[in-house]
């Protein structure tokens, strides 16, 4: 995640751009295919989909490295139920997870060598058998040209907001810088949100996760589970802890 947390603005309307869909229900899916009972939301966010993950009997816990993020969690219906974590894989407090999950392209959000470290981290705490899932932007794909946008006007609790956005062509690690502008009309306040995302290819992401010990189980091209064939803009990779 970027070093500079979100402006709790921000956090408010986030849940409004980044909406419950497709893409947690195949999370969801997936916990109940493998009968998951102890479950990670790494980079949970708002918790948006980590409160739907706390069936019962479940026991969940959401990690993530912004404190406003958090605290708009924690204050969500059925919040209760997660055990909250302030930090990234170092901090989390228990081992024998059978499900990890990583939404929201937050493997993108972590870079190198920390994102070796990451993996390492995962199988370290994850029970024999336990599943790692998670999504990453096909950098074939180009996604980043399409993100530079002109000025648009929204209402928000906060008041009229005009927002922009820009991103920088990736650099020779596949890095993209991008920045959104959220201009308050009301206060003649600008904030500048930046995010460095990495773009790594299938054959990258599959040599980090075998070189951290996990066996690649699936790589599909959609939410609804339809093999990578290269073309598509995502990749969801679930990832196995061998038995040990």
């Amino acid at each position: 995640m970027s070093a500079k947390d979100y402006d709790p603005r921000i956090v408010d309307f986030y849940d409004e751009d980044n909406p419950d869909g497709a893409d947690h229900d195949y999370y969801r899916s997936l916990a109940h295919r493998f009968n998951a009972q102890r479950i990670l939301d790494l980079g949970c966010g708002t918790g948006i989909l980590t409160v739907t993950l706390a069936q019962s009997g479940r026991a969940v816990i959401g990690v993530d490295p912004s404190a406003s993020m958090l605290e708009y969690a924690r204050s969500r219906p059925g919040a209760s139920k997660i055990r909250w974590i302030l930090g990234d894989s170092r901090n989390v407090p228990d081992h024998g997870f059978d499900l990890v999950v990583m939404s929201g392209n937050v493997a993108q959000h972590i870079p190198s060598p920390q994102w070796e470290k990451t993996l390492n981290d995962l199988h370290r705490i994850m029970h024999s058998g336990g599943m790692l899932a998670f999504e990453s932007r096909n950098p074939a794909c180009r996604a980043w040209e399409n993100w530079t946008t002109s000025t648009t006007t929204r209402s928000t609790r906060h008041g009229l907001i005009s927002e922009w956005s820009e991103a920088v062509a990736p650099d020779n690690n596949g890095q993209v810088l991008y920045r959104t502008n959220y201009h308050f009309m009301d206060f003649g306040e600008t904030v500048v949100q930046e995010s460095i995302l990495t773009f790594r290819d299938k054959k990258t992401l599959g040599y980090q996760l075998q070189n951290a010990g996990f066996e690649i189980h699936a790589v599909w091209g959609d939410w609804c589970r339809t093999p990578f064939d290269g073309t598509q803009p995502i990749m969801v990779f679930e990832a196995v802890v061998p038995t040990r």
